[in-house]
């Protein structure tokens, strides 16, 4: 039991750890709520919760009425969930840093390609966000609903998700980092 909970307190897992242990989650989360993981829904989910109570006319649709339901839905749980899990496994591995000095996506990498400057950094990874949250809109689903839940299934979506993924990750990397990694 103690081999077990020094390997959880770890920085970094093996790779095969934790494919298998999603696996798990994957067939487990489908077994006791009979839904997939996926969560780029629950961001429209909210917005149309916010917006039905501001502008109610507005948001009288067929997308908020019948395709993207204002609530709290699964997806909107898994989101929360989401955020409350990596916060428990920062801190099981001793990396969380909420509000330390410094803390604000201070890592070195970013600071050498993209300056020092910590609101040049939050503006790019926010503005990356709403970029992938735009294609998972696209392309169908996000990386745990297309990739991970449609790989369950065996959708050949999901395979070509994963292809174009790595592939945007490799172009990604050269135009970002060129020549030094």
């Amino acid at each position: 039991m103690k081999g077990i909970l020094n390997y959880i307190r770890k920085e970094e897992w093996s790779p095969y750890v934790a494919g298998t242990l999603l696996g798990l989650v994957g067939i487990a989360a489908v077994w006791i709520s009979n839904n997939l993981l996926g969560a780029s829904g629950a961001f429209e989910n909210v917005a149309g919760m916010i917006g039905k109570t501001v502008a109610p006319a507005l948001f009288d649709n067929m997308y908020f009425n019948f395709i993207m339901p204002p609530g709290i839905t699964y997806g909107v749980m898994l989101v929360i969930g989401l955020f409350f899990g990596g916060m428990l496994g920062a801190a099981t591995s001793g990396t969380l840093q909420w509000g330390k000095k410094g803390s604000a996506n201070s890592d070195e990498q970013w600071k050498r390609i993209f300056g020092p400057q910590t609101w040049k950094r939050w503006l790019i990874a926010f503005v990356g966000a709403i970029i992938l949250e735009y294609a998972a809109g696209i392309a169908g689903g996000c990386t745990s609903g297309l990739a991970i839940s449609g790989g369950m299934l065996l959708a050949p979506a999901a395979f070509l998700f994963i292809m174009g993924m790595f592939a945007s990750g490799i172009l990604t990397a050269l135009v970002i980092y060129r020549n030094r990694y």
